[in-house]
């Protein structure tokens, strides 16, 4: 859906940056160096080595986490992590037998992890200020707080989870819908789609969407993205994969106790053919592979053995204004939901709430929610346990609009 973004003060972030760079993230703590470096080691350049954002993790698996952090000068980075806050373990990323280094933007994956385990860890970076072939000299070295995570578990009794749609780049809701959970305990948070409004350039992509979650909450509880027709727009779209972690690829599955979720990259709402894309958007071809793959999923034992099936994907398949990218999403995906009794598909995109219990079309429950005006955006709860599971659907006042329930 089209909608109004508000003005991006390019001035009042880089004036922030500049403080930070000047006295200092608050919460990091700086020091000169690192022991054992067999690497010149000098002061850091007159602007400080700073985090730009905590750091903010997805976890898809229960073996697994991919942590990341973005610096503001070029550098190599580390994750220091255990199961007590002693930390005993070190991660880097690495890349054909190279350690990734001289970059901003920084993943590291850490792996052969416990199911349902906690897990403390910070992160570390130290900033590269002279790489030649036989010589590298380090900066400062700089760290995040303490945080803690807990990996996924197939075998837990419950999950529970939040789903926020369509925030159009609205500064606050982040901070303001996840606050609308109050204290209520949840395993992670599931963005489905259009959280950008056209993506123009680095800063809006961090200030608008990276770093209040991570403020919020992505430091500790893992954030779940799929793209909406929004977040493929405008001329920085293509970069901005660089920033999140998709390490299954941009549609995907995972378990998380009794609930299997199918992820679906639904693209743009309009026909590729479109003028305004001036041929550089390819959709059609992309969702009908997602339709080929989707069918194996459906077939999986995997997923014929889940208690609940649900499906979350940004364009919902009814209810929307009839665009072609729309009437494409309909075609290939709801013979499909029918045919194998998807439990239950959430959506977004229309920024109108609505549940729509199954009929002779859907067959499956499709719950759509709000966005992006205040009055409009919803927070979307799941919980779900061997008996039942349970989805509320809240407006930005914490007033319940919706709701839907499955019994086993």
């Amino acid at each position: 859906m089209e909608n109004q973004k508000p003005p991006f003060n390019r001035r009042k972030f880089l004036t922030n940056a500049a403080k930070i760079a000047g006295v200092g993230a608050a919460g990091f703590i700086y020091m000169k160096g690192c022991n054992n470096e067999p690497s010149e080691v000098e002061p850091g350049p007159g602007n400080k080595h700073v985090f730009l954002t905590n750091p903010y993790l997805v976890t898809l698996e229960s073996s697994k986490a991919y942590i990341r952090c973005i610096t503001n000068l070029k550098a190599y980075s580390w994750v220091e992590y255990g199961e007590t806050e002693k930390l005993t373990n070190k991660e880097h990323a690495t890349t054909n037998g190279l350690v990734n280094a001289n970059t901003r933007i920084h993943e590291i994956e850490l792996s052969d992890l416990k199911p349902g385990t906690t897990y403390y860890y910070r992160v570390a970076s130290k900033n590269i200020i002279e790489f030649q072939p036989y010589k590298v000299v380090y900066g400062e070295t700089i760290y995040s707080k303490f945080y803690q995570f807990k990996t996924m578990d197939e075998q837990v009794a419950e999950t529970s989870w939040l789903i926020l749609n369509d925030i159009h780049d609205v500064r606050g809701s982040y901070e303001h819908m996840i606050g609308l959970n109050k204290n209520e305990p949840f395993d992670y948070v599931f963005l489905n789609g259009d959280m950008y409004d056209d993506i123009e350039n680095e800063d809006q992509v961090i200030e608008l969407m990276i770093k209040p979650c991570a403020e919020t909450f992505a430091a500790e509880k893992p954030m779940i993205f799929v793209r909406g027709n929004h977040d493929i727009r405008g001329k920085y779209a293509r970069e901005m994969l660089n920033y999140f972690s998709f390490p299954k690829g941009p549609f995907f599955t995972y378990r998380h106790g009794p609930v299997f979720v199918i992820v679906l990259d639904t693209g743009e709402d309009k026909e590729d053919a479109a003028a305004v894309f001036a041929g550089l958007v390819d959709c059609e071809a992309f969702r009908k592979k997602q339709a080929t793959w989707l069918e194996t999923v459906l077939q999986s034992d995997e997923y014929k053995n889940a208690p609940y099936k649900v499906v979350k994907m940004h364009i919902p398949t009814h209810y929307t204004t009839g665009g072609k990218g729309e009437l494409h999403c309909r075609e290939l995906f709801t013979p499909l939901f029918n045919q194998y009794k998807v439990d239950l598909v959430i959506s977004g995109h229309t920024h109108k709430w609505g549940v729509y219990p199954p009929n002779d079309i859907h067959q499956y429950p499709l719950v759509i929610g709000g966005g992006p005006r205040t009055g409009a955006r919803t927070l979307i709860k799941v919980k779900a346990n061997m008996q039942q599971l349970k989805l509320q659907m809240l407006d930005d006042s914490g007033k319940q609009v919706g709701e839907y329930l499955i019994k086993r």
